[in-house]
């Protein structure tokens, strides 16, 4: 039986250990530093916390980080790898990832996930329910594309950013590193580094 260890005991850590079980893995373990106070996640459990991981990496054929927020998420991906982790990615089978796709370690794509030819996605990807990543895009590491959003042809975005549930962005825009990208949003024009785009067409509010 496949083990499966998560970091990340949140609702989106939910949504992993079920795309682990539809991909096969038999036993899934959430660990998150709220232990020992919580000790389940769902119908998971929560049996450490990040340290306690790392002391078990070797009773894991795989390991993955669960955590939504990006630069978390980067973070502790990057010290997973620095301590000779087993990182895996997981596909829901009701995904469709191009077979001339290329998606780094580390990253997820849920059900109804669309990766099209010669995209180019980075470490870490959350490539949530329903999105759309058409071909030729590249994502830097630790990329949230949220549910239901969608990037046309060519679309270049930068490490640690996110575009937000049931946005959109125009083929060949790019999209800097710690961007945000509100709900809804359509972006038509490229966007620099660590700001907050919201609306229609989406026009900046803020720096992160």
């Amino acid at each position: 039986m496949k083990k499966l260890a998560v970091l990340g005991a949140s609702g989106h850590g939910k949504v992993v250990a079920d795309t682990a079980q539809c991909c096969g893995w038999g036993q899934v373990d959430f660990y998150d530093d709220a232990w020992p106070g919580r000790s389940r996640n769902g119908c998971w459990p929560v049996v450490g916390d990040s340290a306690t991981m790392l002391a078990r990496l070797d009773d894991y054929e795989g390991v993955i980080v669960a955590i939504g927020q990006n630069g978390v998420r980067h973070a502790k991906l990057s010290a997973l790898m620095a301590a000779g982790a087993p990182l895996v990615s997981l596909f829901h089978p009701m995904a469709y990832i191009s077979q001339h796709a290329s998606i780094d370690v580390g990253s997820v794509a849920f059900a109804g996930a669309v990766v099209n030819a010669d995209a180019k996605i980075g470490l870490g990807a959350i490539l949530n329910t329903g999105c759309s990543v058409d071909h030729d895009c590249v994502l830097g590491n630790a990329v949230h594309v949220s549910p239901g959003a969608r990037l046309a042809g060519g679309v270049c975005i930068g490490e640690r950013s996110w575009v937000g549930i049931g946005a959109s962005v125009r083929q060949l825009t790019k999209l800097g590193s710690d961007v945000i990208v509100g709900a809804g949003a359509s972006v038509v024009s490229d966007v620099s580094d660590g700001l907050v785009v919201v609306g229609v067409p989406a026009k900046a509010i803020a720096k992160v």
